[in-house]
């Protein structure tokens, strides 16, 4: 039974950093691109760049909901738990704009 639940935490583990490195990713290639997308004065800067935050952080709130398979305290739950809501908070914000500026184009 150990042997069983060291393999989920090491494949849990192993999924959370991978989420977290594509989540990372993209965020960081969104606001390369969006840099250059303003720099050449790009109508759809705002609404590219909040496609692609958004992308990251779905992401990297996948790694926090697998992180809860991990965790063991009450106090980590909670902390996981505060992440999992200030992180889902952001992406509801982020589309929420997404939607505003698409509005405002049409």
């Amino acid at each position: 039974m150990e042997y069983l639940e060291n393999l989920l935490a090491l494949t849990a583990n192993t999924a959370i950093l991978i989420l977290e490195f594509m989540g990372v990713g993209i965020i960081i290639f969104s606001g390369i691109t969006g840099f250059i997308k303003y720099v050449r004065q790009s109508p759809d800067t705002r609404i590219y760049l909040a496609k692609g935050f958004a992308m990251g952080l779905e992401f990297k709130l996948g790694s926090e909901i697998l992180r809860t398979v991990v965790v063991r305290q009450w106090q980590e739950i909670g902390i996981v738990a505060g992440i999992i809501v200030l992180r889902a908070a952001l992406t509801l914000l982020i589309h929420w704009e997404i939607h505003n500026e698409e509005k405002k184009d049409h």
